[in-house]
C-alpha cells in the first residue's frame, strides 16, 4: 500500500508531535491523549520522516524551530506528498511566520504559550474540515473543470496552467477554487469561500487562500482580472467553466 495516501478510517486519530522540546511534546502528546487520541512523538524532521514511512497520521503538529531542518520547509514537504492535515506550533510571535505556515498550506497555527483545551478545540476543527472535504470529494473520479485554458482535476487537487506547468494545492486552496468553479461569475461573500462553520469568514486564511490561488492564475496577481475582489462583497470569478 502507498503509505503516501493511506488514511485510517476507522479507530482513534492518529496525530504526529514534531518538536525539539521534549516537555512541549509531552504536553500536547498527554493533552490529546486525554481527549482519546492516539499520538507519536518525534524531536527531529528526520524522526518524523521514519514514522511517516511507515503510517501517514491524520495531522501533524509541527514546531518551527527544529535542530536539523527548517520547519517551513517540513510544513511544506507535508503538504505536497501526504494526505494528512498540518498545524504549526511555534513560539515565534512574529505575523510573517505564521502568515507564511498557511501560505505553505498549514491548515491552522497555534503559538506558544497555549491553553490546552484551545489546542484540543483546533485539532478537532482540522479534522472535521479534512473529514468533511474527503466526504466531498470522495465520490468524484476523473471530474475535470476547464476555464480559459486551465484545467483543475477535483479528485487529485491538480491545476494545470494553459502552458501545461501543474500545482498540486492545498486542501484549503482546492476548497475555495471549487466554491468559485462551482459558481462562476456570481459574488461570493466571505462566508461561502470558508466552506465550513469551523473556519470563521474573518479568518486570515481566508484572504491568505485567494492570495495562493491568485500568484497561480493571475498574470499580474497584483491587478487581478480572474478572482477579482468586489468590495464590501467578496469575491467574483470571472470566468467561463465548463465540466468534463
Amino acid at each position: 500500500m502507498n503509505t503516501e495516501t493511506f488514511h485510517q478510517s476507522e479507530g482513534p486519530r492518529c496525530i504526529y508531535v514534531l518538536d525539539d522540546d521534549l516537555d512541549v511534546c509531552r504536553l500536547v502528546s498527554g493533552t490529546l491523549r486525554e481527549f482519546g487520541f492516539e499520538t507519536s512523538e518525534c524531536h527531529s524532521a528526520a524522526a518524523l520522516r521514519r514514522l511517516l514511512l511507515v503510517r501517514v497520521p491524520d495531522l501533524c503538529i509541527v514546531d518551527l524551530g527544529l535542530p536539523d531542518a527548517d520547519g517551513m520547509d517540513v510544513v511544506r514537504d507535508l503538504q505536497a506528498r501526504y494526505a494528512c492535515g498540518v498545524m504549526v506550533l511555534t513560539g515565534r510571535g512574529y505575523l510573517s511566520d505564521r502568515v507564511m505556515g498557511l501560505e505553505l498550506g498549514a491548515d491552522d497555527y497555534i503559538v506558544k504559550p497555549f491553553e490546552p483545551r484551545e489546542l484540543v478545540a483546533r485539532v478537532r476543527s482540522i479534522l472535521r474540515r479534512h473529514d468533511k472535504s474527503n466526504k466531498t470529494q470522495a465520490p468524484v473520479h476523473s471530474h475535470v473543470a476547464e476555464f480559459g485554458g486551465w484545467r483543475f482535476l477535483v479528485d487529485s487537487n491538480t491545476l494545470s496552467s494553459p502552458s501545461g506547468h501543474q500545482w498540486t494545492l492545498s486542501s484549503g486552496e482546492s476548497r475555495m477554487l471549487l466554491q468559485f468553479l462551482q459558481r462562476p461569475n456570481r459574488i461570493l461573500d466571505r462566508e461561502k469561500l470558508c466552506g465550513d462553520r469551523d473556519l470563521s469568514p474573518l479568518d486570515r486564511g481566508v484572504d491568505v487562500r485567494v492570495s495562493r490561488l491568485r500568484r497561480k492564475l493571475e498574470s499580474d496577481p497584483e491587478h487581478p482580472k480572474t478572482i477579482r475582489t468586489v468590495y464590501g462583497a467578496g469575491y467574483l470569478f470571472a470566468a467561463e467553466v465548463r465540466w468534463l
